[in-house]
């Protein structure tokens, strides 16, 4: 198989032995795969791989054909168009995929397009539904809204019928966030001037989660799970008691096999039909083929942009 491989910082495309799917697993043939973060910091040294994953083949999230099963899974599985998040190693023409991570992408929704599905909708759905009991009733601030989690919690949130409050850092998207459900849409320095909410969504860390602690209501919920922006900030403890707030925090990667196959359950249960209906998507910044993946880390590091950066493996 072909893949992108880290070396001493770089991304290389190298030949690698295609894996062989163990009990439980099965082989996945890669169309697209979403970068991501998490791919960003783990290309500087930092944020390694779980241990059974690949150490230095990137990746997080991936969508394709499965073309093997392990032992133990049921072989009418092959063939089958399947989306997942996984521990690493998805920036490549083959990964192995526990089985029960698996979610079907729908007849109509392109393959390289659900490359960018699984690590966005999950993380959000997790964050705001499972984490935060966002409801209709709720007004849910969203930091960084532009990025595939944010643009995804964008649509849940409009979706449980909440007030959607996304941030970002200029207006150029506005309108595609609104397109998307969002009831109100503001820049990072607007964000201290709005009346208060219930949820917060962090995705950027220090730069706008210090602006958001001003505007909590009472019993507001506060998930972080994202600190591109900075991973330290002051917290005034009497403005969190005052309001009898909740801050919490997360990560997908590090989750036990067991913990990760509840959250994807929960998510697909929840959001598959709308899926393959329309009334859920992934919107695409960029795709890249993986002989050029070098280019599409550099694009994804920089501002201005909205949605994924795909890396097409086929």
């Amino acid at each position: 198989m072909r893949a992108a491989v880290l070396i001493d910082g770089r991304l290389e495309v190298r030949e690698r032995p295609t894996p062989v799917p163990g009990p439980g697993d099965v082989l996945v043939e890669v169309h697209g795969a979403g970068v991501n973060a998490a791919d960003l910091i783990q290309r500087r040294g930092f944020y390694p791989a779980p241990p059974g994953w690949p150490t230095d083949v990137p990746g997080l999230e991936l969508a394709g054909v499965v073309a093997a099963v392990g032992p133990g899974v049921d072989a009418g599985l092959v063939g089958r168009r399947v989306c997942a998040i996984v521990g690493g190693g998805a920036q490549a023409t083959h990964c192995v995929v526990p089985h029960e991570h698996l979610i079907e992408v729908p007849e109509s929704v392109d393959l390289t397009v659900a490359g960018g599905f699984a690590e966005a909708f999950i993380t959000a759905h997790d964050a705001l539904v499972t984490q935060a009991a966002a409801t209709a009733a709720d007004r849910i601030l969203i930091s960084g809204a532009t990025g595939g989690v944010g643009s995804a919690a964008v649509q849940i949130g409009a979706r449980l019928g909440a007030t959607v409050i996304a941030v970002t850092r200029t207006p150029q998207f506005h309108r595609e966030l609104q397109q998307l459900g969002a009831t109100q849409t503001v820049t990072l320095d607007e964000v201290a001037t709005l009346d208060p909410v219930d949820v917060v969504l962090e995705l950027v860390g220090a730069a706008h989660l210090q602006l958001a602690l001003t505007v909590l209501a009472p019993h507001a919920r506060v998930v972080v799970i994202g600190v591109g922006g900075g991973g330290r900030v002051e917290v005034d403890l009497r403005t969190v008691m005052s309001r009898r707030a909740t801050i919490t925090g997360s990560t997908l990667r590090a989750r036990s096999r067991e913990e990760k196959a509840l959250v994807i359950e929960r998510a697909t249960t929840d959001l598959l039909d709308d899926w393959s209906s329309g009334r859920l998507r992934v919107p695409i910044a960029r795709v890249v083929d993986l002989a050029d993946v070098a280019a599409a880390y550099d694009y994804f590091a920089e501002p201005g942009k909205f949605g994924k950066v795909l890396v097409r493996t086929t």
